[in-house]
């Protein structure tokens, strides 16, 4: 997923009310900026972090830059916007570097199932079950080299867990892809200490038939790219 037009860059000052960012861009103007991230944000909301911000054009924004990228170490970088995560996943799956997730006709995106959910990704092909696709993006990591989720409670996930354990039960594949958008990541896992909840449903939902799936990307201002599997 390439950024077009390229990001600009500057340092954070502050974040706040989970969506909005004081930063000072690299040209000296001072700004706020979207921040498409509703989690903690644990290690990557440093004052003075060096960030990445997209710009649009649209005159009916009411913030006109967005938070896309931050340094979390020289020379690595994790993407922050949660909202960019199931557009990096199709881009790689219509290209065919998901081979797990290979030999489906259509994708269609955000269809209703189970009780009041929407499924992030849902991949259909005659003669075969439908494959109902959650993609959970994965910015924390409290340890060198381990991405963990969530980073914070999640009710909403672990009710995400309950509704594709019941998709697999009935049948049909059901798969939860956790999309490290980190480039400092070898290995996952959940962050059970943070919330036990989701890490019981998880569980749960593995037990009953659901797959669990886990890449990395390289991300750079140029763009981001799913990258390889990682190990859960």
């Amino acid at each position: 997923m390439k950024f077009d037009p390229p990001l600009v860059s500057g340092r954070l000052h502050k974040r706040y009310k989970r969506f909005l960012a004081d930063i000072r861009l690299d040209t000296g103007e001072e700004i706020t900026a979207h921040c498409a991230n509703p989690g903690s944000m644990m290690g990557l909301a440093e004052e003075g972090s060096r960030v990445w911000l997209s710009k649009s054009d649209n005159p009916k924004r009411k913030l006109t830059y967005s938070w896309e990228l931050v340094e979390t170490a020289p020379g690595a970088r994790a993407g922050i916007n949660t909202g960019k995560a199931n557009a990096i996943v199709e881009e790689a799956l219509a290209e065919g570097r998901i081979p797990e997730l290979g030999g489906y006709e259509t994708c269609r995106r955000e269809v209703k199932y189970g009780t009041g959910s929407r499924i992030d990704l849902l991949l259909e092909t005659p003669g075969k079950p439908p494959a109902y696709v959650e993609i959970k993006s994965v910015t924390l990591s409290r340890k060198p080299g381990i991405a963990e989720f969530p980073d914070a409670v999640t009710a909403r996930g672990a009710k995400h867990m309950e509704e594709l354990a019941r998709r697999a039960v009935a049948g049909d594949r059901a798969i939860v892809f956790f999309l490290v958008q980190r480039t400092d990541a070898e290995n996952f896992r959940v962050a059970e200490d943070i919330d036990p909840t989701y890490a019981k449903a998880f569980r749960a939902a593995v037990n009953a038939g659901v797959e669990a799936l886990c890449y990395t990307c390289d991300i750079s201002p140029e763009e981001i790219r799913l990258n390889r599997e990682l190990n859960l």
